[in-house]
């Protein structure tokens, strides 16, 4: 009788368990929070914003550096090394 049904038990998880399975986090992945255009747009002005908040430190650091001849600016950062450039 248990030969029976370990075949049976092998059957259903494999021809039911496993494509409900994969349908469930199918349909969860559909249904996942998408960016949307508007939300591309607005990262894409705080990245402009960013950059050029970045280049007026730059030029502070540089005035700040001609007054103060011990001023020691800040490491800058290069811009393949930059976290906003991490979008590919």
């Amino acid at each position: 009788m248990e030969e029976v049904f370990l075949p049976i038990i092998i059957c259903g998880m494999l021809f039911i368990g496993m494509p409900w399975l994969i349908f469930h986090y199918v349909t969860k992945w559909k249904q996942a929070p998408k960016i949307t255009d508007e939300d591309e747009r607005l990262l894409d002005e705080m990245h402009i914003l960013a950059r050029r908040l970045e280049e007026r430190l730059q030029t502070v650091e540089r005035i700040i550096a001609a007054d103060n001849p011990d001023f020691r600016p800040a490491r800058s950062l290069d811009t393949d090394d930059h976290i906003f450039d991490r979008r590919n």
